[in-house]
């Protein structure tokens, strides 16, 4: 039906096709019987495969099937979902919390339902994808800063120091850049012009700060922060989206999230699952040490070869190249090479900004990511990307 769409992405070499693959042993994942190191997963502290985790999954499972049934507002829910919500509120410090079913969804269903007609919101240029939908959605005035440009956003804020609502979106922790939103600047500029403030903190959760609490635990936020929207998919290793504010916030949005009300709610199997994953954060912060630790090794080695890794401050690590083309063909050698590393293009990145988003795991073996830096460093050879 799309033939000449089709050969259209794949001369500008923005063609995507799905690939099948199986997991591996630790931090490895099986392509076509080749066993590889997997530098390109979220599940940043190997908790997918976490035996407490799976064991927890398995039980409810037992008790409860494998299914919800339906919405929350149709068919109720178990009380492994009310202890989610209650675990995640615990952890981020805030009143309440509540449960959809995924990220992109929370962001489409909170958004919206917090701003509309007449109301302005200001995002970092480079928010997840999700984001902007749920703000082409609201039908609020969308103006978008620089990337962590706190001037810019102070000047939109006084320019339209008039409108009802304001609300400020950012990202805690960049999920293509690795980098972090200057939060604590936004909740000082939002204070003074009385803006709401919302982070989504879908790659900060479990990873970022001395508890793994996320963003503002990193930078010793304690409050100013109205909304914490993240997921259950990264760090926590299971599914799913959430968002964590005042037990008004939660009233509100069981009753306006149309993303929340008209979706079949989370599997008991995987909220239970979450749960155990939030135990095992707190009870076991060597987890956390070690995902830290193997960031240092890995960005010592690449950035000694002379790699650009842009904005990196975190786990994420992409590997600049620029070129969409090239960039493809740098994957496919380190696929070659035995490692899974997936080139990321427009429209997920600006143009010209294509890269090899490389990510690292509590999981990775020294071996592992020697592997990883020995393959980046013969492919970036071979392509003229290493000098």
């Amino acid at each position: 039906m799309f033939p000449g769409e089709i050969s259209r992405l794949k001369g500008k070499g923005l063609l995507r096709k799905l690939l099948v693959v199986e997991p591996g042993e630790g931090s490895c994942l099986v392509i076509d019987g080749k066993k590889v190191v997997n530098l390109s997963s979220n599940n940043y502290l190997g908790l997918s495969n976490h035996p407490r985790v799976k064991e927890a999954s398995i039980r409810a499972i037992e008790r409860y099937g494998t299914g919800a049934g339906a919405s929350r507002l149709i068919s109720g829910h178990t009380n492994t979902i009310k202890e989610l919500e209650e675990r995640i509120a615990s952890f981020k410090s805030t009143e309440a919390a509540l449960v959809f079913g995924s990220g992109y969804l929370a962001n489409i269903g909170i958004i919206p339902s917090i701003a509309g007609d007449g109301d302005v919101i200001i995002a970092d240029r480079l928010n997840h994808a999700s984001i902007f939908e749920g703000c082409r959605i609201s039908r609020a005035r969308l103006l978008i800063y620089k990337h962590k440009d706190m001037n810019q956003l102070e000047e939109i804020l006084h320019t339209y120091s008039s409108c009802k609502r304001r609300l400020i979106i950012t990202d805690g922790l960049f999920s293509m850049d690795g980098d972090i939103a200057p939060l604590k600047d936004i909740v000082s500029i939002a204070k003074r012009f009385g803006a709401l403030v919302m982070v989504d903190d879908a790659h900060a959760t479990g990873v970022l700060g001395k508890s793994g609490r996320g963003t503002m635990d990193h930078l010793g936020i304690k409050d100013g922060v109205d909304i914490q929207m993240g997921t259950l998919s990264k760090a926590i290793g299971c599914y799913g989206g959430y968002v964590a504010g005042d037990k008004s916030l939660v009233d509100y949005l069981i009753n306006k999230a149309r993303s929340f009300m008209f979706t079949t709610a989370l599997s008991p199997a995987i909220a239970a699952a979450s749960i155990a994953a939030f135990d095992i954060i707190e009870e076991m912060p060597e987890i956390r040490k070690r995902l830290w630790e193997n960031r240092g090794y890995y960005f010592k080695a690449v950035t000694g070869l002379g790699l650009d890794t842009g904005m990196s401050e975190s786990q994420i690590i992409p590997i600049m190249i620029g070129d969409d083309k090239r960039g493809l063909r740098f994957s496919e050698r380190l696929l070659e090479l035995g490692v899974y590393a997936p080139v990321i293009r427009p429209p997920t990145v600006p143009k010209g900004k294509t890269r090899i988003r490389t990510t690292m795991m509590a999981t990775h073996t020294k071996e592992e990511l020697d592997r990883g830096i020995n393959a980046l460093r013969v492919a970036g050879r071979e392509l003229g990307i290493i000098s």
